[in-house]
């Protein structure tokens, strides 16, 4: 009886993004209580891989960011090629709205940030911190609400969260890449080449794209460009058409890992990154130009480019408001986007490392993100009352 009940749990929508959000409160609150300095000390325990003088040493932190997110980055990947060949994403029509939703979700963030943080030295890194929407917490939020909240906006926040993520791999690959090895990028292309030359001679085996994607993963991890890409190139040459009963070897992955990473490796992220000490911060850094440009970037900026951009395309007639959806539910929509913690969070890491702004950075990110979530499940819930 109490599994029915657990595995009932599990298999609502909003599940994933609660356990995140306890995973984040845990974090925070070990962070701020004596056992701050065992936290501490479990994300610096180092690990290590060998074959003869060639392995892999890092601490757990870089274990979960740099090797578990790249499967999460697997999942993103497989989500985005399945959209784009016959889901939301593959009608001009219906990809409009949530497109030119996302841009200017990404666009408005940046200039918000940048605009708070142009006089701060180093600062300005960290401008694609707000541009992201954390899919599970947003999706989850709005799963709390039930069917009150029409089908619609949940594909169109849904869609709009893909392309958002398609947008962070981008800014990731061209703004966050290190000193290159160009031996180790060699090897990855070779790796990459027979990855697609798997997908064009049919194969089916999901084996065979696992054992060479983690030689994929381990080249690009060497060569300076950050190692979650190898995430998104496996997944864009894995077949979508094929395969058994069962179905091809995208959709059966993409089904096996969506539980793993929603209950797991998300969770885990969480956990390794929200662990803020508020001891370490005085209550007026807050004020401080990065995490007011993060949390405002958030909270102003997403709404104000999601919504704009939606109204803008609507207005001009080349897409539709969303079935059975008032203005008013788009926007509390629209302001549910400004839930950027997960990518927000990686994203800082990349664009500051051990600078002296990793903290605020999270601290801008937890407040942008948690008044994003209050506000949006007010607004949305007020119009699904009436």
């Amino acid at each position: 009886m109490r599994f029915a009940v657990l595995r009932r749990l599990f298999r609502h929508d909003a599940a994933g993004g609660i356990v995140l959000m306890l995973a984040a409160a845990l974090a925070l609150i070990l962070a701020n209580s004596p056992f701050a300095a065992s936290y501490d000390l479990l994300l610096s325990v180092q690990g290590s891989v060998r074959i003869g003088d060639f392995g892999i040493d890092k601490p757990l932190l870089l274990w979960i960011n740099d090797g578990l997110m790249a499967i999460f980055f697997l999942l993103v990947g497989l989500e985005i090629k399945r959209e784009v060949i016959e889901g939301e994403l593959s009608d001009r029509k219906r990809a409009i709205l949530p497109a030119a939703a996302a841009i200017g979700g990404m666009i408005i963030p940046a200039l918000i940030y940048l605009g708070f943080t142009w006089n701060t030295p180093g600062a300005a890194s960290g401008w694609a911190i707000p541009s992201a929407t954390d899919i599970a917490f947003s999706l989850g939020v709005m799963a709390l609400l039930g069917s009150r909240v029409p089908a619609s906006l949940k594909l169109f926040l849904t869609a709009l969260a893909i392309i958002d993520d398609l947008g962070a791999i981008v800014i990731i690959a061209a703004f966050y890449t290190e000193e290159l090895s160009w031996v180790s990028i060699d090897v990855a292309l070779a790796a990459l080449a027979v990855l697609l030359f798997l997908n064009l001679a049919g194969v089916q085996r999901v084996i065979w794209y696992v054992l060479v994607g983690l030689v994929l993963w381990v080249f690009v991890l060497k060569s300076g460009v950050h190692a979650t890409l190898a995430g998104v190139a496996l997944a864009l040459a894995i077949p979508y058409k094929g395969g058994s009963a069962g179905g091809s070897p995208l959709t059966r992955i993409e089904h096996e890992l969506a539980p793993w990473v929603g209950f797991g490796i998300l969770p885990l992220f969480g956990f390794a990154n929200a662990g803020l000490s508020f001891a370490e911060l005085p209550p007026s850094s807050i004020f401080a130009p990065v995490p007011l440009g993060i949390a405002a970037g958030l909270f102003l900026g997403k709404q104000i480019g999601v919504f704009g951009s939606a109204a803008l395309v609507i207005r001009a007639g080349w897409a539709d408001l969303p079935s059975g959806a008032s203005w008013v539910a788009l926007y509390g929509t629209s302001i549910l986007t400004g839930i950027g913690f997960t990518m927000s969070l990686f994203i800082g890491t990349l664009a500051f490392g051990e600078s002296g702004y990793e903290a605020t950075m999270r601290l801008g990110v937890l407040l942008g993100s948690a008044l994003s979530g209050i506000i949006g499940a007010i607004v949305l819930g007020f119009t699904a009352r009436g």
